[in-house]
C-alpha cells in the first residue's frame, strides 16, 4: 500500500500487528475549518478524494447533502492504486502533494485530504474531521444546510458512529487484511454480530437514531453500499450478504435514493480499485462482473 518515510516514498507494507490483526494508522493532519488559521470561505480549499474510497465517500456525501460543491473543489484520483499509491488523472503521484505541504512527512498518503490553496498546506486527512468542517462551519455558504449533527444529539450520534466504526466500517478491512485465520475470524464475527444488531434495530425504527436521518446513517452508508460487490467476496466477509438482511438492505436503498446521494456512488470505480489494487489479496487483478444489485428498488422504509 505504500507510505512516505522522512519524505521518501516506500512500497513497504505496514502489515499487521504481532497477532496478525490489521491496524489502521492514525491520520497526521487534523485541522478543521472555521478557525483563524483556516477560515470558512469559498474557493480556498480543495478536497482530494477517490470515488472508490469509503472514507472519501463520507466527505463527498456531506459535501453533496449540504450543497457545498461550489464552495469546495473536489479533485479525484485514479481508482487504481499502484506502486506509487494514489495518482492524479495526469499521473502525478498524490504523495507529491503531501511532500509539497510537508517535505519530511512520514505516514500514509491517503484520501480524503483537504488542501488549503492559499497556504499550500494540508488542513486535514482524517475523514471524520473533514466531515465536521463540512457540517457546521460552512453552513452559511451551503445551498441547503441541514443539521446532520443536531444540537443535543451529538453525543448519541458520536456513540453510534463509534459503535459501528470498529466492527463494520474498519471491520471489513480487518477481515480482508488479517494476516492469519484467527485474526480474520475474530474480525468477521465482530462484523456480523454488529450487522445482526443493526438489522434488529432497523426493524424497530427507520434510521439509526430514530425517525430522523443523521450523520450516523451517512457514516455507515459507504460500507453498506460496497458490501455485496466488494467486501463479501474480496475481503471474505461472506457469512451473509447484505441482501440477506431485509431491514439493512432496504435502509441502504433508501439512503441511496436520497436526493444527491446516487451521484456520489460509482460502483464501477469502486470495484476497479479493490480488485485491481490489492495484489496481495487478488494477484490476478480481474474485476468480477457481478453481483446485480438494484439500489433503485422501492424500499418501503416509510412503513
Amino acid at each position: 500500500m505504500g507510505r512516505l518515510i522522512d519524505g521518501v516514498w516506500s512500497n513497504e507494507d505496514l502489515g499487521a500487528d504481532a497477532k496478525g490483526r490489521f491496524v489502521r494508522r492514525a491520520a497526521k493532519f487534523r485541522g478543521v475549518l472555521g478557525t483563524d488559521a483556516h477560515p470558512a470561505v469559498t474557493g480556498r480549499y480543495r478536497l482530494y478524494v477517490a470515488h472508490a474510497c469509503g472514507w472519501s465517500h463520507r466527505t463527498l456525501l456531506f459535501r453533496a447533502l449540504q450543497g457545498l460543491e461550489d464552495v469546495i473543489e473536489a479533485v479525484f484520483v485514479d481508482p487504481f492504486m499502484g506502486e506509487q499509491g494514489w495518482r492524479l488523472d495526469d499521473g502525478t503521484p498524490l504523495y507529491e502533494v503531501y511532500l509539497s505541504a510537508a517535505p519530511d512527512y512520514t505516514g500514509r498518503v491517503s484520501v480524503p485530504a483537504l488542501w488549503d490553496l492559499e497556504t499550500g498546506k494540508i488542513v486535514c486527512n482524517e475523514s471524520k474531521d473533514i466531515v465536521a468542517s463540512l457540517d457546521g462551519p460552512l453552513n452559511h455558504l451551503a445551498r441547503h444546510p441541514r443539521p446532520l449533527f443536531p444540537d443535543g444529539e451529538r453525543e448519541a450520534i458520536d456513540a453510534m458512529i463509534e459503535a459501528n466504526y470498529g466492527p463494520v466500517n474498519d471491520g471489513v478491512y480487518r477481515c480482508g487484511f488479517a494476516a492469519n485465520q484467527e485474526a480474520h475470524e475474530q474480525a468477521a464475527w465482530a462484523l456480523f454480530n454488529r450487522l445482526d444488531e443493526l438489522e434488529s434495530l432497523l426493524g424497530k425504527q427507520r434510521y439509526l437514531l430514530g425517525e430522523t436521518v443523521s450523520a450516523a446513517d451517512w457514516y455507515l452508508f459507504p460500507t453498506l453500499y460496497r458490501f455485496d460487490s466488494v467486501y463479501h467476496t474480496h475481503f471474505k466477509c461472506n457469512l451473509r450478504r447484505l441482501t440477506e438482511y431485509p431491514n439493512l438492505w432496504a435502509y441502504t436503498r433508501e439512503l441511496y435514493q436520497w436526493p444527491g446521494v446516487r451521484e456520489t456512488c460509482r460502483m464501477k470505480e469502486i470495484k476497479e480499485h479493490y480488485y485491481r489494487s490489492h495484489e496481495s489479496i487478488h494477484p490476478r487483478r480481474y474485476v468480477p462482473i457481478g453481483p446485480i444489485l438494484d439500489f433503485d428498488e422501492a424500499h418501503g422504509r416509510g412503513s
